[in-house]
């Protein structure tokens, strides 16, 4: 795998070292920033994120060390690796630099390779550390496939076409209705790839408010806004060699669509309230149950934004389509639940099978999946059987206009009648009927989304 080559704050006031440390980093492939006083290193710090500051102890006004403690109040994933160098170090100063999270220590003088050799260990380190956060659920996956089970042509082409795109780097749009598995592709195309020892950073731009997603996404230096006490890595920073997962695109604002359309262009972002525009090498991988060919029509997503995300389109069909696969995804999800949670049961019985085969399935994969866990928690005996599914609402289909006495289903249907009156008692403005609801516009986007309410 080749080495990802870290960004490195050198601070010393000493310009002749300075300058050889930084052009041996340099040619290492590191992106080095100089600093000739801690000041001038804090400002750098403020204005963007560095994977490494090394940086010397005895500077003229403040030391190295009184730096070193400044950062120690940040939380361990928003400061860099450091490394302090010194020619009047002190068993004193060692202790307290180690207690503060420092690194390691380079006695002046000390031979270039040294540093580099500690230059590569700690953007390793930061490496690690993202993956542990990041990924460590997802790579014991059970199965071949990262959990996406189906033995239907369709499963099938699905799978085929997402071990071809992961040979490459290609950007990979992926539809489908909600609970039909686009976060399994995606984890199955980042895991086949060779890029699968760098970070999956996984990002449901749905669930983030709008005024803070823009600073998830790219980050943001200190003071930039209010409340930004310091400065954080954004998520495609943190994804920077590897891949991002940005579910539910279509909820992206005009503004956020544009500057990702800058990323796909230009592999290039500016945090926000930075001056200086950060580079990455990350393959996105975007996910909706919209229609944005629709948007596009509409005026509501990007016509260029389209293009550059559906380069490879994967569509998942819903499961009332591959009827085939519910059997094998039943067995699935008993032997699973099964085990985890230690009860014994043998077997779903042909009666209960038949209903689940019948069901027509809205919240897809995931509907299922909660069916047979809550089943599988409540059942008294080692047989799932029609009155064990039918506590959550699996067997029938509610009368049109009227609610099912089947609990699940009939939250569902409160929420779709709900909706429907807000709609019409706002006259269709979304915000109004928002306010009516007490919810905000962005969740009535996804409830409109997941009911197919147009």
């Amino acid at each position: 795998m080749t080495p990802r080559h870290g960004s490195i704050l050198l601070a010393d006031d000493e310009e002749k070292i300075l300058k050889r440390l930084g052009r041996a980093l340099r040619d290492e492939g590191h992106e080095v920033v100089e600093a000739t006083t801690v000041h001038e290193a804090q400002r750098h710090l403020a204005e963007r994120p560095f994977d490494l500051l090394v940086l010397d102890n005895v500077m003229p006004g403040v030391t190295g060390l009184e730096l070193v403690r400044e950062l120690a109040q940040q939380p361990p994933a928003e400061r860099p690796q450091i490394v302090m160098m010194t020619a009047h170090g002190s068993t004193q100063i060692v202790r307290e630099a180690f207690k503060l999270g420092v690194e390691d220590f380079l006695e002046k003088p000390f031979e270039v390779d040294e540093l580099l050799a500690l230059a590569r260990r700690a953007v390793k380190s930061l490496r690690l550390q993202t993956e542990r956060q990041y990924l460590i659920s997802e790579r014991d996956a059970e199965f071949n496939y990262y959990g996406i089970v189906g033995r239907s042509r369709a499963m099938e082409e699905v799978i085929q076409r997402s071990e071809l795109v992961a040979q490459t780097k290609s950007t990979v749009l992926i539809t489908g209705e909600t609970g039909t598995g686009k976060e399994m592709v995606a984890r199955l195309i980042h895991h086949r790839s060779a890029q699968r020892d760098m970070p999956l950073i996984k990002v449901n731009c749905a669930a983030i408010p709008e005024t803070l997603l823009e600073s998830e996404l790219f980050g943001h230096v200190r003071g930039a806004f209010t409340g930004a006490t310091m400065t954080k890595r954004g998520k495609f920073a943190l994804a920077d060699g590897g891949s991002i997962f940005l579910d539910e695109i279509g909820t992206l604002s005009t503004s956020i669509q544009s500057k990702l359309l800058r990323v796909l262009q230009e592999r290039e972002f500016e945090p926000l309230g930075a001056e200086r525009t950060q580079r990455v090498d990350v393959r996105v991988i975007a996910a909706t149950n919209r229609d944005l060919k629709q948007m596009v029509t509409d005026g509501r997503f990007q016509e260029d934004l389209y293009y550059r995300l559906n380069v490879i389109p994967i569509d998942l069909p819903p499961l009332r389509e591959r009827r085939e696969d519910i059997r094998v995804l039943v067995d699935h999800f008993v032997e699973k639940h099964r085990q985890r949670t230690g009860r014994p049961i043998d077997r779903v019985d042909d009666e209960a099978a038949q209903a689940l085969q019948r069901y027509d399935w809205p919240g897809n994969v995931r509907e299922l999946e909660n069916t047979i866990e809550r089943a599988v928690v409540l059942a008294t005996s080692p047989v799932l059987t029609p009155a064990t599914i039918s506590l959550l609402g699996a067997t029938s289909t509610p009368a049109p206009g009227l609610p099912s006495l089947r609990l699940h289903q009939n939250l569902e249907w409160v929420e779709r009648e709900t909706i429907r009156r807000a709609l019409e008692q706002s006259g269709g403005i979304k915000k109004d009927a928002a306010e009516l609801m007490g919810i905000s516009q962005r969740a009535l986007s996804y409830y409109l989304a997941k009911y197919r309410i147009d």
